[in-house]
């Protein structure tokens, strides 16, 4: 306990608004952690205000839509999401070369990498949208979605229509956050994105008010989140960083093969972890029908509000690996990771558990009796959760440090199982078929990262990722130089 205790006022240490020096090895390891900690801290926040306006408008959006138009919305919802991927991977291979320039402190090279990832998502969103517009009027709407009642069947394109239209103008604005996520800024982007959720939750009270139908809702939540990311834009490009606006002047065709090689991985990542949840409604809705979906929906987002909240404490460590291997500190990247898995796993696993333990009651509580989730359900969603909580911790760390391609193979091969067993499991067993699959391949997984992750780490590869004739600090963890 008294080991816990230091830990924590060492961390506590590094949560202060003023940066460390960075002319030191140890000035920069713990500038990483003040923004990592900053980051998280934010994040809290940020996360506290969703939870809050998430469960809210669960509650009273499944009793103003009721159960058919609701699952309609999730599914619409998933099908949005499966849809992430459209930029290309391209927003996370300019995270990722922002950080490793960022670390060489090389500011010509971060105003290539922002133009010409720009102007590629500028024109992978106008392509987008025009493919749908061609595409809208020859699909028939209440069939993808399985709907029966007439405001269903009326709601369900329109619904769509403003879904993507508010997706396709993020593409390109989506810069913004990962200029601020490369620079180790995150924390701006959590004030800004929870300045849209919760512009996001006062429109749809209102369209409420007003009577508004599903379209109108789906405008103001997705229309509410698009408004902060725009104010985010004129902040940072207007004041902040005006000099990294994005121009045509700084296009360069270099840059924008460097992104796109390593935006390619992470495309087939995100195209990959999609069918782990976003597929799973679609699949609902088709074999068991759009209300089974609610009844699998409302669990499921506790779940994944855990998985988010163990994201939170990681995702800032993406830039800082990167930035942090760029100038050769090779062991404050080990460390960092080892302590990483360790403390996620002691807490959120616990937590995880104890949502399967409460889960229905919770339910009860949160939306009514509407929704009862059986115990194979919830403990199926717990596991799951473990598992994910893990492989999110070592795919940040290998995301950060540019290795991708031992999780593109095993990603495929996983995404291609879930998909098959999880429509076999859902005609056999049920809802809880459809969580279970997941679990049973993520434990195989699991092993493959343990033995792949030491096997690096052995090796020489991380290695000849850092920079030869930089500093090698041997204790760089907040209150490593106390001895914890």
């Amino acid at each position: 306990m008294q080991r816990i205790l230091d830990r924590a006022r060492a961390l506590r240490g590094v949560l202060r608004l003023k940066p460390f020096d960075t002319s030191t090895a140890e000035g920069r390891s713990r500038e990483r952690y003040r923004r990592a900690a900053l980051t998280t801290f934010t994040s809290v926040i940020a996360r506290a205000a969703t939870v809050l306006t998430s469960l809210i408008t669960v509650r009273l959006t499944v009793r103003y839509l009721g159960t058919e138009r609701y699952g309609l919305w999730m599914t619409a919802t998933s099908i949005v999401a499966m849809m992430s991927f459209a930029d290309l991977g391209i927003g996370n291979g300019l995270l990722n070369s922002i950080a490793g320039a960022h670390g060489k402190d090389d500011r010509e090279s971060v105003r290539k990498y922002v133009s010409s990832a720009f102007y590629v998502l500028l024109g992978i969103a106008s392509l987008l949208m025009a493919l749908f517009a061609l595409a809208y009027p020859f699909v028939p709407w209440p069939h993808v979605f399985n709907v029966s009642s007439a405001t269903a069947m009326r709601e369900a394109g329109p619904a769509v229509v403003v879904f993507l239209s508010c997706f396709a103008l993020n593409i390109p604005l989506d810069v913004v956050q990962r200029v601020q996520t490369g620079h180790q800024e995150g924390f701006e982007t959590n004030l800004w994105i929870a300045a849209g959720n919760l512009t996001g939750f006062v429109l749809l009270l209102e369209a409420m008010h007003l009577k508004g139908g599903l379209p109108w809702l789906v405008l103001a939540i997705s229309g509410g989140q698009l408004l902060g990311v725009v104010a985010n834009w004129i902040h940072q490009f207007g004041w902040t960083r005006p000099w990294l606006r994005p121009s045509l002047g700084y296009w360069d065709s270099a840059a924008a093969r460097k992104i796109l090689s390593t935006g390619v991985m992470f495309f087939i990542l995100q195209a990959c972890g999609l069918f782990t949840v976003a597929v799973d409604n679609i699949i609902i809705t088709q074999i068991l029908g759009p209300e089974a979906v609610t009844q699998y929906a409302v669990p499921m987002r506790l779940f994944l509000l855990l998985i988010s909240g163990a994201m939170m404490f990681v995702i800032p460590l993406w830039p800082a690996y990167g930035e942090a291997l760029a100038r050769g500190d090779v062991a404050w990247v080990k460390s960092t990771l080892y302590h990483s898995v360790g403390y996620s796993l002691l807490v959120f696993g616990p937590v995880a558990l104890g949502l399967a333990a409460f889960g229905k009651l919770i339910v009860h509580i949160w939306v009514g009796t509407q929704v009862q989730p059986a115990p194979a359900l919830l403990f199926g969603m717990a596991l799951w959760a473990i598992f994910a909580v893990f492989g999110n911790v070592v795919a940040i760390f290998f995301a950060g440090i540019n290795v991708l391609k031992f999780q593109v193979v095993l990603s495929v091969a996983m995404a291609i199982a879930n998909l098959v067993l999880k429509v076999i499991f859902a005609r056999i067993f049920g809802l809880p078929g459809v969580v279970w699959v997941p679990v049973l391949t993520a434990l195989p997984a699991a092993v493959l990262y343990i033995v792949y992750l030491q096997r690096l780490l052995a090796g020489p590869v991380i290695l000849r990722k850092a920079q030869p004739g930089k500093e090698h600090p041997e204790a760089l963890v907040p209150g490593a130089e106390s001895g914890l």
